[in-house]
């Protein structure tokens, strides 16, 4: 099974055919196609073959996905307090993520 490192969202996530995964949010419906084209590794997974590192990405790799949700992560609680100045501010935050599932990777 071939493995790749990929870079979105300015994070690096290895991904696998198959597998399904949280990025920061990327624009389309559930069910639209994605290509990832920024892959910093790729290994083919078949025996004898050597794995490719790019400088800085690997040249023609590619990774395909598919869409399978736009969801937002849980609520964190975000408060500032400061001492002997009547200061306190109380706010919540939540990101949104896209989950996609990985359908093919080649190089």
């Amino acid at each position: 099974m071939a493995t790749a490192v990929i870079r979105t969202g300015g994070r690096q996530f290895r991904v696998s055919e198959g597998e399904t995964l949280l990025v920061e949010k990327l624009g389309g419906s559930p069910g639209d196609k994605i290509r990832f084209e920024e892959v910093l590794f790729f290994a083919s997974g078949t025996e004898g073959s050597s794995p490719k590192f790019g400088k800085p990405v690997v040249a023609g790799a590619v990774v395909e996905g598919e869409i399978v949700a736009q969801t937002r992560g849980p609520k964190l609680i975000v408060f500032k307090f400061q001492k002997r100045k009547k200061s306190k501010v109380k706010a919540g935050h939540r990101q949104d993520y896209t989950a996609v599932r990985i359908t093919s990777i080649w190089a």
